[in-house]
């Protein structure tokens, strides 16, 4: 504490100027020391970097696996794939409609297939060791019924997915629609406009932003605007998003006022939207006839008439009693 004392005492004298650089050099370099560590640590504790980071992880990953299976697939893609362009065309469309849009998406997705059949039957195979009852008839029904449902399974989840980004699209289209109608009118372009409704949709509706971003994408590249705003409706298999779509191509091409178009149209998709409302609500009262008549009417009917049936159950019983004797 004294040797603490003196050491002030002199640097408030000023006779000692040594102290007075080993004090200010060392200040600033505990300074950026702890600068540099608080930065470090901001870094690390970034929500922003840190999601990015995982994404950029796991696109890396995912890449890496993808390419692995394909290449192990490479000599039978002929035997999983299908022969017929048709049905292969229909699977890409959902595929594409569920947001998997890469050109691996279709081996992967019979490779998924094959794999889970095969997998299937393996469990059941070698589940049999366990059942010694079972005969080989019926081992062998249980193990094709195996690979057919690992068959049918990926075909149902996609199936599901297609739904549930059609209805995230579907539920996002009424804003999307009535911001590009606002920023037509305000006096921007069509590009200008599709672009804008991206970027505002981008938090909101993510989905629905990203196709729109990609429509503006194509036209900044050269692609013709009807030919950007058709892949936007075939992406998507929306009817709503392929109506606008058609109305705006013909707007284009006959030169009539956008803003107009897109007004007229709000209106009869607000109507549209209403009569599908009204069509779900006139729904209700036959879709609660069944949990009504399983549910509700046979505890209503034990607590209402549930004691009057004691009651008539006791006089019986009382009479009986009286024949008896």
């Amino acid at each position: 504490m004294d040797t603490l004392l003196a050491f002030f005492r002199s640097l408030s004298v000023g006779t000692n100027p040594e102290y007075v650089l080993f004090l200010l050099t060392t200040g600033a370099t505990a300074f950026l020391f702890a600068l540099g560590v608080s930065f470090l640590v901001l870094a690390a504790t970034d929500p922003v970097r840190r999601r990015l980071g995982r994404m950029a992880v796991g696109t890396q990953a995912g890449g890496r696996v993808a390419t692995r299976i394909l290449k192990a697939l490479e000599p039978v893609n002929r035997f999983l794939l299908p022969s017929k362009e048709g049905e292969r065309g229909r699977v890409e469309q959902r595929l594409m409609f569920a947001g998997f849009r890469s050109p691996n998406a279709l081996p992967l997705f019979y490779a998924a297939k094959t794999g889970l059949a095969l997998v299937f039957l393996l469990v059941v195979v070698t589940s049999s060791a366990w059942l010694p009852q079972w005969s080989a008839t019926r081992l062998v029904f249980v193990a094709m019924l195996a690979a057919f449902v690992g068959l049918m399974l990926p075909n149902y989840v996609l199936d599901h997915m297609v739904e549930r980004r059609q209805k995230r699209l579907r539920d996002g289209f009424p804003d999307a629609l009535d911001m590009l109608v606002v920023c037509v009118e305000a006096g921007l372009g069509l590009t200008a406009g599709i672009q804008r409704v991206a970027e505002e949709l981008r938090f909101s509706h993510p989905e629905l932003g990203a196709e729109f971003a990609q429509v503006t994408a194509e036209m900044r590249a050269g692609v013709e605007r009807e030919v950007a705003l058709k892949g936007l409706a075939a992406r998507t298999g929306l009817e709503d998003i392929r109506g606008l779509v058609s109305l705006l191509v013909q707007t284009l091409k006959f030169g009539t006022s956008i803003g107009e178009t897109l007004r007229v149209y709000a209106e009869e998709f607000r109507d549209k939207r209403m009569q599908r409302a009204e069509e779900l609500a006139a729904k209700i009262g036959t879709k609660l006839v069944f949990p009504l008549v399983f549910c509700l009417f046979p505890s209503f009917f034990v607590v209402a008439i549930g004691p009057a049936v004691i009651r008539i159950i006791d006089v019986f019983r009382y009479l009986g009693e009286k024949v008896g004797q």
